[in-house]
This record gives structure tokens, C-alpha cells and sequence, in this order.
């Protein structure tokens, strides 16, 4: 009726258009029939006003390609009807595959426009047993429908955290890139295994390729040495821990702990928490783990560090591992490399840098230099799915030294790693591996360098950073705002307090403390129960 009385401000598909984006929101075939029925309608009054459109092209309302004449079979699909069983490898399941897979896309692609939308919210928060009773979440004896399978996805992105939205600000996220999901998309669709190049072979050379580059970036003469990707910054740590200890007592492997004397790792007190819990999964233990003070700014003091080492070895233990960290969790603090690598190389230690969160500044030629010493490393971690934006997920343990990995991890297993293949077996890279059924996470990274080049990598982590120096900026001398340590952030983690005009004055130190301290979480649950931003706390 709207558009009837007003023709000359809408044209004559404003009312499928409208319907049409109604009856997404519709399930079981529902909507597209209601749509259909009112484009007949609308074709109906196009006619008698004297337009030459033939009735039957009233079809292309119900699939919504707006194709004339429309050959699709999408409006003769009703998911209430149909079940997993209908699609691939299903006879005659081409159609009602490519239809479903195609509802699912658009419901995908919905969620992608509406997540960098600054108008819709972060988060639909809703608190565990809230949620729980929203949906039925429960899994059945039964199958649904794919109607109910399609309702399922929308009921989960509905209540998701849009990672991708201009106000998300939580733990060391970059947003979402639009290569790297059409990536995994794709890296998905191939649904293979990482371990040999038997079933993985482009995966497998990408991989090679990509291990290499990010070597070279490193500074390791030729790109030589090792590498893997990994499921994370916390395993890549772990493999490096494993490494080192592998390298001094090879026996390790075959005869474990009760073979070599007390060993101790030395990492920074702002270390990732991960460097204690690969000694733990290592039998190592957590209390041989000794942190070593940092400065105002959060880095390792290497005075502290050579102080430990001397201790450690009067005691007896054995000093085998030092994680010197490239941008702290909290901080963004990066050690100084240089040094510490002094430090292993007079004392004969391992020496790791963990760069997940600050190892693509050396993709910066304006930032690398907070890396300096990184290429006296003998292994680094670098997470090219923090600040790079490569989807989740994506970890690499780079090593300097070829072979090692080889032969701290294989296992020999002939039906997998069978020796007389007719390819080049170095190629099969799942005995290096700790895992055997290992994902492919190469395409998403290695596709994204090739759409941005080396170069736009380093133009968005350089405005990154020019970002993070406007925020402090902004708010270092705003009142009611306390920066946490004096000058501009190391990275992009910007460190405050927010003091509320109650807390201002308060002259006794501890008190003000104990009251500051209860004011980031409320300010964070507000923040999520609103759904306006989301901003991390320490």
C-alpha cells in the first residue's frame, strides 16, 4: 500500500526488496512463499497499469537473484522437507547442496556487513544460564531439518562477539580479513591433513615457501633452518621448550626426566603464561620456571636474568631454556634481545623469543628494531593471526637450526611415513610434528601476503601503531585518566586507569588501590551488558 501511494519517490521493486529481506528472516520456506505471493501481486498491478512484463517472471522474487526469466532451483528447495542426507553425496543432491550451501553464504555474508556496521552492537550478552535457555542447544537422537540446521547458524552468530567490529578491542585481535576468510573458506573446503605431501601437496609446498620468507625476515642467512605452524602461540612455545631440551640431553626422548639432573627455564615476570604451563605438559614443573624482574616498562632486566643463572647452577640445576618475550600480553613490553642473547651465549643456554604478539613488527622497517638481536635467537614463535589479522588460527615456531626438530619428534611410522615414496620424502612434514592429524593453516596466511605484498602488511601494522600513540595521546593528560607506566606505548597495548571523580583525592595510597582496582570490571560487564565496545582489563 506504502508503495502505491507513493510511486513516483519508490521504484517498482522497492516491494521485493523489501520482502525479500524479510523473508530471510523466516524458516522453512515460509518466507520465500509469502515473498512470491506478493510479487504476484506486484506484478499484477504492474500489468494493469500497462507494463508488457510477462506474469511468469514472478519467480525471481522467490529465490531473490532478481534474474529474468530465473532458471534457479533455490525457490523450489524447503528446508523443513529435507535433511543431511539430501546433499552430496546424496543422488540427485547437487541442486538442494548448492541451494543450502548457498543459504548459508548469505547468511555469513549478512553477518560479515553487519559486523563492521559502527550502529549495531559488539555483543548480544546474555549470561550462561540465560543463554542456555534461550536455545535449545541440546544435542539429539534425531536429525533436524536443515531448516532447523540453518536456524542453528543464524542463532549462533546472533549471539557471537563480532571480532571484526570497529569497537572491539579485546585481547590481541585485529579484526577480520576479507582474503583470509575466503581462505579458510577454501582451506576447509579441501579438508586435508598437513602430515605428508601425499595428501596435501600445495598446502604442503606453501608452507615450505612461507616458513622460509619468515625466516629470511627473521634474518637467518638464507632463510635456512626449521619451522612448523602450530595450534597457537602457547604450543609453538611449548615445541621450543621441547627443542631446547632435546638439544642438550638427546637421552630425553627414549628414557625421560629420571635421565637428565634438575633442569630450569628463565622467563621474564610478564611472560605469557604459557612458558609455565609447556614446562608442566613437559614433566619439567612449574616451579623450575624462575621469572626475572622487569623494568617500569615491563622489560626483562638481564642483570636479574645472569643473577638467577648463577644461582640456579650453584644449586646444582641445570640452566637449558631462556624466553626472552617481543611484546608483553599485557604491556607490549619487548626485552632487550641483545643482551639476553649474551647472556645464553656465555653460559651455553637456548635462547627463544616469544614474538606471538610483537613478531610482526619485523614486517615494520619503522618498528623492527625493538626485534634487534632476534636473528641470534635459536627459535622464535611468531603469530601471524594477532597482529597481521590472519584468521584463527595461525602460529609458527621458527628454528635456526635444520633437522632438529626431525629428530626430537619423529617416530618412524611406516604406514604414514613410508620410506620408499617416489617423491621427495623432506616433503613429509608430519614426523616433525607433535600432533599427527595436523590443520592447514598455510592458505589463509600465504594468500593474504599475496594479495597485500610484504609492503601492506607493514602500511597496517604501521598504522596500528600510529594509532595506539593517537589514544595515549589522547587520554595521558585527560583527567580521570592515569597512565600506568610514563611514556608512549611499545606497541599497541595502551595501559590505563580509569579513576571515577570519587577516587581522585583519595590521599592513602593502599586504600586507593584497593578501591581502583574494583573499577575495571564493573566498567568491562557494563561495557558487555550494553554491547557498546569491548576493551580488555589486567
Amino acid at each position: 500500500d506504502n508503495a502505491g501511494a507513493n510511486t513516483g519517490s519508490q521504484s517498482p521493486s522497492t516491494p521485493r526488496a523489501w520482502c525479500q529481506a524479510a523473508a530471510q528472516k523466516l524458516s522453512g520456506g515460509i518466507g520465500s512463499k509469502i515473498c512470491a505471493l506478493l510479487n504476484v501481486g506486484e506484478v499484477e498491478k504492474t500489468a494493469e497499469s500497462g507494463s508488457k512484463q510477462p506474469l511468469q517472471t514472478s519467480a525471481a522474487g522467490t529465490c531473490g537473484c532478481n534474474k529474468q526469466p530465473c532458471n534457479c532451483t533455490k525457490a523450489d528447495v524447503v528446508f523443513s522437507d529435507l535433511y543431511s542426507t539430501d546433499l552430496l553425496p546424496a543422488l540427485d543432491g547437487d541442486a538442494k547442496t548448492m541451494t543450502f550451501l548457498q543459504e548459508v553464504v548469505d547468511i555469513l555474508l549478512a553477518y560479515i556487513v553487519e559486523s563492521f556496521d559502527r550502529e549495531t552492537k559488539v555483543i548480544d550478552f546474555h549470561y550462561p544460564n540465560e543463554l542456555l535457555q534461550l536455545n535449545n542447544w541440546e544435542l539429539q537422537h534425531e536429525p533436524a531439518t536443515l531448516d532447523d540446521i540453518l536456524i542453528s547458524c543464524r542463532a549462533t552468530l546472533k549471539y557471537a562477539i563480532k571480532t571484526a567490529h570497529p569497537r572491539y578491542f579485546n585481547q590481541l585481535s585485529t579484526g577480520l580479513d576479507m582474503v583470509g576468510l575466503a581462505a579458510d573458506w577454501l582451506t576447509s573446503t579441501a579438508n586435508t591433513n598437513m602430515f605428508t605431501y601425499e595428501v596435501a601437496p600445495v598446502f604442503v609446498l606453501l608452507e615450505y615457501v612461507t616458513l622460509k620468507k619468515m625466516r629470511e625476515i627473521i634474518g637467518w642467512p638464507e632463510g635456512r633452518g626449521d619451522g612448523i605452524f602450530s595450534p597457537g602461540g602457547a604450543i609453538s612455545n611449548m615445541y621450543a621448550m621441547l627443542l631446547a631440551r632435546f638439544k642438550m640431553f638427546p637421552e630425553v626422548k627414549e628414557k625421560g626426566m629420571s635421565s637428565v639432573p634438575r633442569l630450569v627455564a628463565f622467563t621474564s615476570e610478564h611472560s605469557h603464561f604459557s612458558i609455565k604451563k609447556g614446562a608442566a605438559a613437559l614433566g619439567i614443573g612449574t616451579e623450575s620456571v624462575i621469572c626475572i624482574k622487569a623494568d617500569e616498562c615491563g622489560k626483562m632486566i638481564p642483570a636479574d636474568l645472569e643473577r638467577r643463572i648463577l644461582e640456579a647452577k650453584q644449586k646444582g640445576f641445570v640452566p637449558f631454556f631462556v624466553s626472552a618475550t617481543a611484546g608483553t600480553t599485557v604491556y607490549g613490553a619487548f626485552d632487550p634481545l641483545i643482551a639476553i642473547s649474551d647472556i645464553c651465549k656465555k653460559y651455553n643456554i637456548w635462547m627463544h623469543v616469544d614474538g606471538a604478539w610483537g613478531g610482526s613488527l619485523l614486517m615494520s622497517r619503522r618498528h623492527r628494531w625493538k626485534l634487534d638481536g632476534v636473528e641470534r635467537a635459536n627459535s622464535v614463535t611468531w603469530n601471524p593471526h594477532k597482529m597481521m589479522s590472519v584468521p584463527l588460527q595461525c602460529s609458527a615456531l621458527l628454528v635456526r637450526e635444520e633437522g632438529l626438530m626431525q629428530n626430537c619428534n619423529q617416530m618412524h611410522a611406516c604406514y604414514l611415513f613410508q620410506q620408499d615414496k617416489q617423491y621427495d620424502l623432506s616433503y613429509d612434514t608430519g614426523d616433525k610434528a607433535l600432533q599427527c592429524g595436523r590443520h592447514v593453516d598455510i592458505f589463509k596466511l600465504w594468500l593474504m601476503w599475496r594479495a597485500k605484498g610484504t609492503i601492506g602488511f607493514e602500511a597496517q601494522i604501521d598504522r596500528c601503531l600510529e594509532l595506539s600513540e593517537y589514544l595515549y595521546n589522547k587520554i595521558k593528560d585527560r583527567d580521570g585518566y592515569e597512565m600506568v607506566f610514563d611514556g608512549k606505548p611499545q606497541h599497541t597495548n595502551v595501559c590505563f586507569w580509569y579513576l571515577p571523580p570519587g577516587m581522585r583525592y583519595i590521599e592513602d595510597k593502599d586504600e586507593k588501590k584497593k578501591r581502583l582496582h574494583k573499577v575495571a570490571p564493573v566498567i568491562k560487564a557494563r561495557m558487555m551488558e550494553y554491547g557498546t565496545t569491548m576493551v580488555s582489563y589486567q
